[in-house]
Parts: structure tokens; sequence; C-alpha cells
């Protein structure tokens, strides 16, 4: 039962992270970070680059979720531990790709 508990949580978390990423990468206007700041189009000079760069990037979080999910199949305890060290690493890792992937794409 708490296979399925933890399933319920960690797939509709994953496919948003991996949702998100996909959208970022098919935007017209530049993807802003999840902060609240906003990107306006003249600070972007290549915005399909930036926005794939930035759409990797949410993708690549992502996966840590979909570990933990298939993880959570056998053992929760451990996928529970792998969903802990994704969010404190990749938090802080998240932070750091999109200020790289900013300064890359700066105008």
């Amino acid at each position: 039962m708490e296979n399925l508990v933890f399933l319920l949580i960690m797939i509709p978390l994953a496919a948003f992270f991996t949702g998100l990423g996909v959208y970022a990468m098919k935007r017209k206007k530049p993807m802003w970070f999840w902060s609240g700041s906003e990107v306006k189009a003249w600070q972007i000079r290549d915005i399909p680059a930036y926005n794939r760069a930035n759409g990797w990037m949410w993708i690549g979080y992502s996966l840590g979720f979909w570990a933990s999910a298939i993880l959570g199949l056998i053992n929760v305890p451990a996928a529970g531990i792998l969903v802990m060290v994704v969010c404190v690493l990749g938090i802080p890792g998240l932070v750091i790709t999109y200020n790289r992937i900013y300064k890359k794409y700066k105008a």
C-alpha cells in the first residue's frame, strides 16, 4: 500500500517537472526561472537556445524523481531518501545551472 501512495505522489511530481521542461523548450518568449523573476526578450540573445537549455535543466531535475518512483516499487524508504537527496542537492543545482544558462545567453 505504501508503494502505491508513494507512486501517486512521485509520478505526478516527476511528470510536472518533465512537462515544465517540454513547455520551456516550446516557448517562444524566454522561459523564466521559478523564483518569480521575469526574463524579457531583449535580455536574451538566442531565445530558442536559451529555452532549450532551460528545458533540459528541468528535464534533468525530473530524472531524480522518476528514479525515485521506480525505486519506490522496490524499496519505499530508500526511494524517500533519494527524494530528499534530489531536493537538497537539486534545488541549489537548479539555481547554479540556471545562472550559468542565463549568463551564457544574456544579451
